[in-house]
């Protein structure tokens, strides 16, 4: 089972690529962002518990984090090529944490890293725009800059991680759609 971890910065365009990434190679998209917007859409207890932490830029904590996750790889049907973690892991004991689960696995599961950097200043440009027309409560100036440091913070020593396990990759997140998912493809058909 081929898996891909898309990691940067918010708005570096995980979401976007995870699109076209599915469309070629036929893999799940799996984006704990959506998981967890459901579940607060949702209205449910576990839901308000999750925004008390994404309201206010925060990440979730890792053991709900990882059930929810977790409980998605389970109710995947049997078939299933791959799939792409769009937004986990977000810190570095997720990210061991998903190695076991991987090694746990019964169909030899792995998972490479795909870093899509793009330098800050346009990170907080491109989720202002965002925010003007998605609606999304956590796309203001306040919320991207707190984002932003705990993405520093934490998400960061993720790549350092894989990059240890020799399961890395870091592609340049300027230029085109087509131009960004070109480079992301390179690595993937070298690894696939």
């Amino acid at each position: 089972m081929r898996n891909i971890i898309l990691c940067g910065a918010p708005g570096c365009g995980k979401g976007t690529q995870s699109e076209f990434i599915v469309e070629k190679y036929g893999l799940t998209h799996l984006s704990t962002g959506d998981i967890m917007r459901a579940e607060v859409k949702s209205g449910s207890e576990l839901g308000k518990l999750i925004f008390s932490y994404t309201g206010v830029g925060h990440l979730v904590p890792d053991d709900v984090t990882i059930r929810l996750l977790e409980q998605h790889l389970d109710s995947l049907p049997k078939d299933t090529k791959g799939v792409i973690f769009d937004g986990f892991p977000r810190t570095l004991a997720q990210a061991k944490e998903l190695e076991s689960l991987m090694d746990r696995r019964p169909d030899d599961s792995t998972a490479v890293l795909i870093d899509i950097n793009v330098p800050e200043d346009e990170i907080i440009r491109r989720l202002i725009e965002r925010g003007k027309t998605s609606g999304r409560a956590d796309d203001n100036l306040e919320t991207i800059k707190e984002r932003l440091e705990v993405y520093h913070d934490q998400t960061r020593p993720v790549d350092a991680y894989y990059d240890s396990l020799g399961k890395y990759a870091r592609i340049n997140g300027l230029g085109t759609i087509p131009e960004i998912f070109s480079r992301i493809c390179e690595v993937l058909d070298k690894l696939y």
